[in-house]
């Protein structure tokens, strides 16, 4: 079977790869000349991925039985509609796959069923009578957006004017939300849903670049939570279920834990980015990305997770402005088991401009351990061993983010 892939991230590298180890034909749409994914899939347009009209006639005119994507909001959203528009199968239906996206929907449906979340309002400009009875610091949003993009947490007016400006122009609604700042820490925690049941696999804390007001993770660490708070975490997503009528999907809710609370900051039917599907499969046992395939291929998977390992993190690399050369020494630490695996984010000849939002990752790798201390030192070895060169020759990578 033809099927139509929406973009080419190093996530989608995986779930091509599925793909055709099944045996199906594999065309990616992405709008970059070189994406991650590009040498992995059949064959590859160049197109956005958000534009429905467009993608859609890709589909006609290539025939696809299928139309599909991972880890990602706002491509769901184009599968979702597409597939709706074509008669194809789809794991979701359009009108669940915009509830899913929207946080702007989602946030009133969260209070509407008592599930924890932050006060918020939504904004389509700066009118800030609307936020009299908000307390700063404040965290501005767009509503429709991914990777970050936007997402910026404020002290004052002035800087709320500017922020909230950004992510109006950001969100394809021009909407954004505004909410008040929870000290706590952030959780991300994957569950897949089977015939509308919440099954935990994994929680992660993703830890923060210091001294910033953009929301640049730099790593995800596990163990984060009890065995009692992995029963809160599931009666959280089981609401959520129940509320957005889930039956079959992987859900991917992040959350705020500040003492004995968890507060719901938004969440998304699918696995999380990040290469999120290789650090569930290592914690749980769960090949969430073939579970996925079975998924959408039309079959019902079921999945039995259990703990794996003591200790493990995703470290991700950014750097400082320039064009991608190349990234030297991830081979080595892998052959001498100072990292599990490792994943590119960008590829040779890539601009990279800024290092805030995910999208700006040059890579991750994976590390796991026995104890704490075996997993720090592992960490800070290959922190000081990778080297980010650009086209001069200069290591542009951003040391001691990790």
């Amino acid at each position: 079977m033809k099927i139509l892939v929406l973009a080419g991230g190093a996530d989608q590298i995986a779930l091509i790869k599925e793909l055709k180890w099944r045996g199906h034909i594999t065309i990616l749409i992405d709008y970059f000349q070189n994406p991650p994914a590009k040498n992995y899939a059949n064959k590859h347009i160049v197109a956005s991925t958000l534009d429905i009209e467009k993608v859609k006639e890709i589909a006609i005119t290539e025939q696809v039985g299928l139309i599909c994507t991972a880890c990602t909001d706002q491509a769901l959203l184009t599968v979702a509609k597409v597939s709706e528009d074509l008669g194809l199968p789809c794991y979701i239906d359009y009108k669940t796959a915009l509830n899913v996206t929207n946080k702007a929907f989602m946030k009133s449906v969260m209070v509407a069923n008592d599930i924890p979340t932050a006060k918020y309002t939504i904004l389509h400009e700066c009118c800030l009578k609307d936020l009299s009875n908000f307390e700063y610091p404040l965290v501005v949003k767009p509503v429709d957006c991914n990777s970050s993009k936007g997402v910026k947490k404020v002290e004052d007016e002035e800087s709320l004017r500017s922020s909230l400006n950004n992510a109006v122009n950001y969100s394809r609604t021009h909407t954004a939300i505004v909410e008040e700042f929870i000290c706590g820490d952030e959780i991300s925690a994957d569950f897949y849903i089977e015939n509308s049941k919440a099954k935990y696999l994994c929680a992660t804390k993703s830890v923060k670049r210091k001294n910033t007001n953009s929301f640049t993770i730099v790593q995800s660490v596990y163990p984060v939570v009890n065995y009692e708070e992995e029963v809160q975490l599931t009666q959280i997503a089981q609401k959520i279920t129940d509320a957005f009528h889930l039956q079959n999907t992987p859900l991917l809710v992040q959350l705020l834990h500040r003492q004995n609370d968890f507060l719901v900051v938004e969440f998304s039917a699918r696995m999380g980015g990040g290469s999120k599907y290789r650090l569930i499969e290592t914690l749980s046992g769960v090949n969430i990305m073939s579970k996925y395939v079975d998924l959408i291929l039309g079959h019902s998977p079921s999945v039995s997770p259990s703990k794996q390992v003591n200790y493990a993190v995703v470290n991700y690399v950014y750097s400082k402005p320039g064009i991608l050369k190349q990234v030297d020494g991830l081979d080595s630490l892998k052959n001498k088991s100072v990292i599990d695996d490792f994943f590119y984010y960008k590829t040779a000849g890539m601009q990279i401009d800024k290092a805030e939002t995910s999208g700006d990752r040059v890579i991750g790798y994976l590390v796991t351990a026995d104890t704490q201390d075996e997993l720090l030192y592992k960490t800070r070895y290959a922190d000081s061993n990778i080297c980010v060169f650009d086209m001069n020759g200069f290591d542009i990578m951003l040391h001691g983010l990790v």
